[in-house]
């Protein structure tokens, strides 16, 4: 599974030794569109991967790491997040955000901070799988170090 890296994989990697995280951004043999087609080629649950989803909330970007075996509840989210409304993020927003892909965001490398909210049901599982900036790589981290590395607060998301 390990090739050489897309450019922004190098710098979701570079922005983990920094952050003093040890997992690797690793490169899946083929895309993996949904948790289940990521989980099936990484032999793990769907609930251990950490799905990405960028949202706008007031014109602000949010990111939400929310495990793969959940759906994220709009409305709880604006509730948490103190937002009038949130609503999905367009490609355009998300690239202007991130600087990385939808199918790829990263919980960080990012041109600025991004406010991020963790899925409570990751701490279920021991490793989590989080994207590495490119819809081909991810890397292995834990529910406690996605909290760290992001800045991020530890919420319920449905």
């Amino acid at each position: 599974m390990s090739e050489k890296l897309p450019p922004n994989a190098v710098v979701v990697q570079a922005a983990l030794r920094e952050l003093g995280a040890d997992g690797e951004v690793i490169v899946l043999p083929e895309k993996a569109p949904t948790a289940a087609t990521a989980a099936a080629q990484l032999g793990c649950e769907v609930g251990a991967i950490a799905n990405s989803l960028i949202f706008d909330a007031d014109g602000e970007p949010l990111l939400v790491l929310t495990s793969g075996a959940h759906r994220v509840d709009t409305a709880l989210i604006a509730r948490t997040a103190g937002a009038a409304r949130v609503r999905r993020a367009t490609p355009e927003f998300v690239r202007a955000a991130t600087g990385q892909p939808i199918g790829g965001v990263a919980p960080v490398g990012h041109p600025a901070p991004v406010r991020t909210l963790v899925d409570n049901w990751l701490g279920k599982h021991e490793v989590v799988w989080a994207a590495g900036g490119h819809p081909l790589t991810v890397f292995p981290t834990t529910f406690e170090e996605l909290v760290r590395i992001t800045g991020g607060v530890a919420v319920d998301v449905e």
